[in-house]
């Protein structure tokens, strides 16, 4: 099979090779891929960010059909729709997976990083972890939903957002425009978006965004008390990579305001501590969604309060795809088609 996979030294770029695929084991589930979109941590990870990852076949917004399933799978039956996600497993019995929250287990296996992903042709998942895609959803849509979508998502739940409150959203690009449909369609908040890309902040703006600021041309920090009374927004989601947005972010909130970390970027970012304790700020990051997190993400695009915005791509076309990620002329997601 064709798959995209770390350069043996890894410069940020894939290779496409041809794969061979080990036997199916118990618990596990065969997938034709269908989709894998492509996320920036697969570019973290092609360019050996978080460690030599050389050889592992990227990808974690996966859509498959299991084609086959190995001894004692109860879960998935031959012929369903299911993910290929960031989290891929857990140990399922440390403190983390028995509490809801297990995303955070020290044991955790995921997909495209530390266990091949989707970014192939045949992919290979752990039956009880893969979420089943509902009827009705978009299989092309549902891949980006499958990271991006239950990633923002979940942010959303962590900064504890209620109905008719403000929430800013910095980064309009593919994790921010799911973010504003989250924000304003479920979870029904008054929501800001902020970019330095008037074309990306057009494009929030039609998707949903109350208020869009460009912060290259004034200081959203400033707007944004503007436009809430003096105060703040209740809360903030950083989807940017640029560490200012972390910083305004905070800077933006009201007393007892949260801002929920999203994005990766490389860097620090500078906190007061005075900030944190005179205003009760708080800071808080959110990694990816759990099964059940992903479940009520899915069946949001099924109901079609949330549509990605995605254009598919030829598998070997990842390298272009990268360049253009790293150019930020990319809107929404792009995504692996191998159907055709």
């Amino acid at each position: 099979m064709k798959a995209a996979v770390v350069r043996q030294n890894p410069d940020g770029y894939a290779d496409v090779v041809e794969k061979k695929l080990r036997p199916l084991k118990a618990n596990e589930a065969l997938l034709d891929m269908e989709y894998c979109g492509v996320c920036h941590t697969d570019l973290h990870v092609a360019a050996g960010d978080y460690g030599n990852m050389a050889g592992t076949v990227l990808g974690h917004e996966g859509i498959g059909i299991v084609k086959e399933i190995g001894d004692d799978v109860t879960s998935l039956t031959i012929g369903d729709r299911v993910s290929v996600a960031w989290f891929f497993e857990g140990c399922g019995h440390c403190e983390y997976c028995v509490s809801g929250n297990e995303t955070f287990c020290r044991e955790v296996k995921n997909a495209g990083y530390n266990v091949d992903g989707g970014m192939a042709e045949q992919a290979i998942v752990t039956a009880d972890y893969a979420v089943k895609v509902p009827e009705g959803l978009d299989p092309i849509e549902a891949s980006s939903i499958t990271c991006a979508g239950v990633t923002t998502y979940k942010a959303i739940k962590v900064s504890g957002i209620k109905p008719g409150q403000w929430l800013v959203v910095f980064g309009a690009g593919g994790l921010g425009n799911l973010a504003i449909q989250y924000a304003k369609n479920v979870f029904n908040a008054k929501v800001i978006a902020v970019d330095i890309n008037q074309d990306k902040l057009n494009l929030a703006k039609t998707i949903g965004a109350d208020i869009i600021i460009n912060s290259g041309e004034v200081n959203p920090v400033d707007e944004i008390k503007k436009l809430t009374g003096g105060l703040g927004a209740e809360a903030s989601v950083v989807c940017a990579v640029a560490r200012v947005a972390f910083e305004q972010a905070v800077a933006c909130l009201k007393p007892m305001g949260q801002m929920v970390a999203v994005a990766l970027p490389n860097t620090d970012m500078t906190l007061s501590v005075p900030t944190t304790v005179f205003d009760g700020v708080k800071v808080a990051g959110s990694l990816v969604g759990t099964r059940e997190d992903l479940k009520e993400a899915f069946q949001f695009g099924a109901e079609g309060k949330v549509k990605p915005i995605v254009a598919t791509r030829k598998l070997e076309e990842i390298n272009d795809i990268i360049d253009e990620m790293k150019a930020g002329k990319i809107e929404g997601r792009m995504v692996i088609d191998f159907t055709k």
